[in-house]
């Protein structure tokens, strides 16, 4: 048999806290503690499961995990809520067994999370399919869409639900889910209106707001600011790890794959719209002059957007905010209402229209998720509601939610005990009443149909006359002031008229999970939970569809003048429906526990967690299981965990499992009454049996582990030897195979060295004798050699001595020459035309040649450098070579300009915007564009002229304008005159009668005046039908002013006003120019 991991190994703490020894409030604490230290957040009592909030992310919870706890024993693995899930949906699977799962807990104790986690896991392991996938997928996404319109943000809890919400959720016989009905119990509705400090109204709000589109808030009149709204709150609207934006697409989506029609959405946007229109809603008070106080709207932009979101009249809406009327039989009366009791108006008009619309809501996603088919169906009820609520401030609604879990703990014990009955009843066990506290009598002092609290408060809410809180509050006093679990200071029960921690206006009741003092303030309010008729027939007026549904009552020709059930009767009603439901299927709890306040993991507060386990009622859980039989275990579970434990059952037993055990527990000599065997398990009374029988396991699994280790260390030191035995042949094989090779390669080695020698011996030897044989042979030859030499010097003696003065001279003079030309190539000059040097002529008879080749090198340098030239830069030389030979050694201004380019366009008319209508003034290409001064003849001064020159012509135009003030043709132009000074005066003199003469010549001034008068000698010069423009160097010279002739002059004087050239007027025909000294 498959030996299985028992909820008892490798436990922390203990998993089952009816196991727990010994048993008291501080030790249940210390193991719920040293469990969550240890992130293990569920634990046992019996079939209940404890769910500690981890306030983080555990990795518990993937699709590995569920895959390990399926159609596993519940008590097989460590305790998690998937166990509980599998044990649910298997006993409705396979034994037909309709089931219910409690999840209670206070808020921020994680019960939304612990339905999801259920919901989830059940839907991964029943069946697949498109239609059953289509079936999980809507049953699913409807918590976003409750979550959204019925969650908020507490000081508790980010996303507390504030409302109970019971879920069906139907199977096939294949267990196959089918469908669903969801009920919904007390939405706090109160919270639209009013919220406490630190908290949030319903998360749709905020989500509509920050995700909606601007057209979408556009469509709705709505603006993304939360402070625009009062009932919204600003101190908590912004959420830490809360995307209301995203949350929003989330419900979007998710009311799309339900089942809701566009149009539905945005009908339920527009009413969720008009809740915040309608607390926008002020009034201010008037007086009648009747004396009455009637109530005015302040400002009624709000109230217009609402009724044209909704299709209401104004008119009629703002009248029902007014007045009130009432009627009694055949009569009508009128009456208006004051400011107080208008915004009591406003504000239930907001809480019954949004808890409406959660209704319908829930109505419709029912619609879309119950089953199709008519056939029985297996039921899996899910219950997530409020737990316990004890606050400092404690009213109506906490009065509510405590009566409903009083009802689930009566319902509780009752369904434990009674599943605990059938057990024994099952097994053959004899069944032994239990003691435990009862609470059927605090469920009786709230729900009695005579004497009850919800009774007499619906009592008091109906009679006639002045009706408050007080006057609820005495009869209170007077009908339940002997109750036992009923304290108040003013009853006739004398023991409570000194006990100052009761307040007058308060009454305290002992629950089941302690005492809890009730603020009697609000609950005949509460309780009416009065809509005007006036409003309903309003929002029945409505054009909205949706609206029609939601108010039936506000239909004219179904008046009913009968009073509407309390919210007390309902929810007293509800609850009863919902015990008979839960009375008819099998039960499973879970138990959420809240371990600190600042819903931060690995902290865990005593005080707070003994508080829920208190009203939880857990050690009362725990001590009703271990009343009877604390352990039981079927009998091959537990044959197969201790039959180590007996000689007679280890290690195989033949026989029947029940006789296996047996016999053990005799081995093992346990007494009797410590357990009893059933038909099918073994029961143990006591813990400490469960936990002898485990140390004994323990003990003996530590001695079947050292014989383990002892014959495996055997084995192993054996196979260890033989291997070293095997190695060892292996080694010496190998060890001689190698010797002998060593000792046959060094015979080998000296053989190969004796015959090296021997032939190296005989080498030299035939060597020595060539080498002699050699020396002989040179020897006669050169013997040979030297004596015909000497034959034919005595006889040919007379030819060399009448030859050999003219062949040395040939042979010298060569040599001179071939040295002179390699000593030239290697020390020629560099390339450039302009290097002056040449190397020194090392001979005098080489001077001709010397100086010859010195200007074939220069002008062979000179052609290559010409040769890199391209025409522009040809025609730039150009135009300084034709400067050098005008003003070179004449004008003093020249030698700076040699390193200055002729640029020509310094305007860049053709590019410069600023210049474009002059540019196209200009027909031909422009040669040179520059700004020149113009000299006033009358005063000296200079007035700036861009010149431009083309080669047909000169313009001058206004520097800033761009406007032609002249414009000459060059072969009017006779010459022009410059001086021999630093200076860049010009003037541009013009032919006598031509049409350019009428005002007289130009006197002009520019920096570049080498390259303006180059450019214009140049064109005079490439131009066949025109005369050579002279150039006249002069430091005097005569300017013709129309009639009159001026003669300027140019002096070398001592700047005053830095290096500047100045022109000064001396009379009618003298203009001077001063010209600073060089320095």
């Amino acid at each position: 048999m498959e030996v299985k991991t028992s909820l008892l190994d490798n436990m922390i703490g203990v998993g089952d806290m009816v196991l727990l020894e010994p048993l008291s409030e501080d030790s249940f604490l210390e193991n719920l503690r040293n469990r969550f230290d240890h992130n293990e957040i569920y634990t046992y009592i019996g079939s209940v499961v404890i769910s500690m909030n981890p306030y983080r992310s555990l990795p518990i919870f993937t699709p590995d995990k569920v895959e390990e706890y399926r159609n596993r024993n519940f008590y097989e693995l460590s305790p998690h809520i998937y166990a509980l899930a599998d044990e649910a949906y298997r006993s409705l699977r396979d034994q037909d067994k309709d089931q219910c799962i409690l999840i209670t807990g206070e808020s921020g104790a994680g019960k939304t999370e612990a339905s999801k986690l259920v919901m989830s896991y059940v839907a991964a392991v029943c069946g697949k399919g498109q239609e059953v996938n289509k079936v999980k997928e809507q049953l699913l996404q409807s918590n976003p869409v409750l979550e959204a319109f019925g969650n908020a943000k507490t000081v508790r809890n980010d996303n507390s639900s504030r409302f109970g919400k019971y879920m069906d959720i139907e199977f096939d016989f294949k267990g196959d889910p089918l469908g669903g009905v969801i009920s919904n119990y007390l939405l706090e509705k109160s919270r639209v209106v009013k919220q406490p400090r630190g908290e949030r109204n319903f998360h749709i709000f905020y989500q509509l707001l920050s995700g909606a589109s601007e057209d979408t808030l556009k469509k709705l009149k709505l603006d993304r600011d939360f402070s625009k709204y009062n009932y919204l709150s600003l101190d908590s609207a912004a959420v830490n790890g809360l995307d209301d934006a995203a949350n929003f697409r989330t419900v979007r989506n998710a009311m799309q794959i339900v089942g809701f029609m566009e149009d539905e959405v945005q009908s339920v946007l527009e009413l969720v719209a008009a809740v915040l229109k309608l607390g926008n809603i002020e009034f201010k008070h008037e007086s009648r002059c009747n004396g009455t106080d009637e109530s005015r709207i302040k400002d009624k932009n709000d109230l217009k957007e609402m009724c044209e979101l909704l299709g209401i009249e104004q008119s009629v809406l703002e009248r029902a905010f007014s007045y009130r009327t009432v009627e009694a039989k055949m009569e009508k009366v009128s009456t208006t209402l004051n400011v107080a009791q208008a915004y009591y108006a406003r504000d239930a008009l907001a809480k019954n229209l949004y808890s409406r619309l959660f209704s319908w809501l829930v109505t419709r996603i029912n619609e879309s998720i119950k089953a199709q088919t008519k056939a029985r169906h297996k039921v899996m009820g899910v219950l997530d509601i409020y737990g316990f609520e004890i606050f400092e401030d404690n009213s109506f609604e906490q009065f509510i939610i405590n009566y409903c879990n009083e009802k689930l703990q009566q319902i509780f014990i009752e369904l434990t005990l009674r599943e605990e009955q059938e057990e024994y009843v099952r097994e053959g066990i004899e069944w032994t009443n239990i003691e435990y506290f009862n609470n059927a009598i605090i469920c009786d002092l709230i729900e009695n149909n005579q004497n009850g609290i919800l009774a007499m408060l619906d009592e008091e809410c109906l009679r006639p006359g002045t009706v408050t809180d007080e006057t609820f509050l005495d009869k209170l006093n007077t009908i339940c002031a002997e109750h036992q679990h009923f304290e108040s200071r003013l009853s006739k029960n004398s023991k409570f008229l000194t006990d100052h921690s009761l307040p007058h206006n308060c009454f305290r009741i002992q629950h089941y999970a302690g005492k809890v003092l009730y603020r009697v303030e609000g609950f005949v309010d509460k309780n009416n939970d009065l809509l005007y008729r006036d409003l309903s027939q309003a929002m029945y007026k409505a054009n909205h569809s949706l609206i029609k549904q939601l108010f039936p009552e506000g239909n004219p020709a179904k008046v009913n003048l009968k009073r509407p059930p309390t919210a007390g009767s309902q929810f007293k009603t509800s609850v009863g429906t919902l015990m008979k439901n839960l009375q008819t299927k099998n039960p499973n709890y879970i138990r959420c526990i809240k371990p600190n306040d600042k819903k931060a993991s690995h902290i865990f507060t005593d005080s707070l967690v003994r508080h829920q386990v208190r009203y939880l009622g857990l050690m009362e859980n725990v001590r009703v299981r271990r009343a009877g039989y604390a352990f039981r275990q079927a009998y091959e579970p537990c044959l197969e965990r201790y039959k180590m434990l007996c000689k007679n059952t280890w290690p195989h037993w033949r026989g029947p499992a029940r006789e296996g055990v047996e016999v053990l527990m005799a081995d093992l000599q346990v007494p009797a009454e410590e357990f009893s065997y059933g038909r099918s398990k073994i029961f143990i009374r006591n813990p400490r049996t469960l936990f002898f029988l485990e140390e004994r396991r323990r003990q003996c699994l530590q001695d079947l582990a050292t014989l383990i280790q002892k014959i495996y260390r055997g084995w192993k030191c054996r196979s260890h030897f033989l291997l070293l035995k095997k190695s060892q042949i292996v080694v010496a094989a190998w060890y001689r195979r190698y010797a002998q090779q060593k000792k046959y390669q060094k015979i080998k080695s000296a053989t190969t060295v004796v015959q090296s020698y021997a032939r190296g011996w005989q080498a030299r030897k035939l060597l020595r004798e060539l080498k002699y044989q050699k020396r002989c042979e040179e020897a006669v030859t050169t013997i040979a050699a030297y004596w015909h030499g000497t034959q034919v010097r005595r006889e040919y003696r007379k030819f060399f001595r009448a030859n050999a003065g003219k062949k040395i001279y040939d042979f010298t003079i060569q040599r001179i020459m071939q040295k002179y030309f390699l000593g030239l190539k290697s020390s020629l000059p560099s390339m450039s035309p302009v290097d002056r040097s040449w190397p020194a002529r090392p001979y005098l008879f080489l001077d001709g040649v010397h100086t010859e080749l010195r200007k074939i090198f220069h002008l062979w340098r000179c052609k290559k450098y010409r040769g890199q030239f391209t025409e522009e830069k040809k025609a730039v030389y150009e135009e300084k070579l034709e400067a050098s030979e005008i003003f070179k050694d004449k004008k003093a201004l020249y030698p700076s300009s040699v390193s200055q380019p002729f640029k020509g366009d310094y305007l860049e008319i053709s590019k410069n915007p600023k210049y474009q209508k002059l540019s196209s003034a200009v027909d031909d290409k422009v040669l040179l564009a520059d700004v020149v001064n113009k000299i006033n003849r009358a005063n000296g001064k200079g007035t700036a002229r861009i010149f431009l020159l083309t080669k047909k012509n000169f313009v001058l135009a206004d520097q800033k304008t761009g406007q032609v003030k002249a414009s000459v043709p060059l072969p009017d132009l006779t010459s022009v005159s410059v001086s021999t000074q630093s200076d860049g005066f010009f003037a541009l003199k013009l032919k006598e009668g031509s049409a350019s003469a009428v005002k007289g010549d130009f006197l002009l001034s520019s920096e570049h005046l080498i390259e303006i008068i180059t450019k214009l000698h140049r064109i005079g010069a490439t131009t066949a039908d025109r005369e050579q423009l002279n150039i006249d160097i002069s430091d005097e010279f005569l300017v013709q002013f129309k009639q009159d002739k001026v003669c300027v002059k140019f002096i070398q004087a001592t700047p005053k006003n830095g290096n500047t050239v100045a022109c000064k007027r001396k009379n009618n025909r003298l203009l001077e120019v001063s010209v600073p000294t060089s320095p």
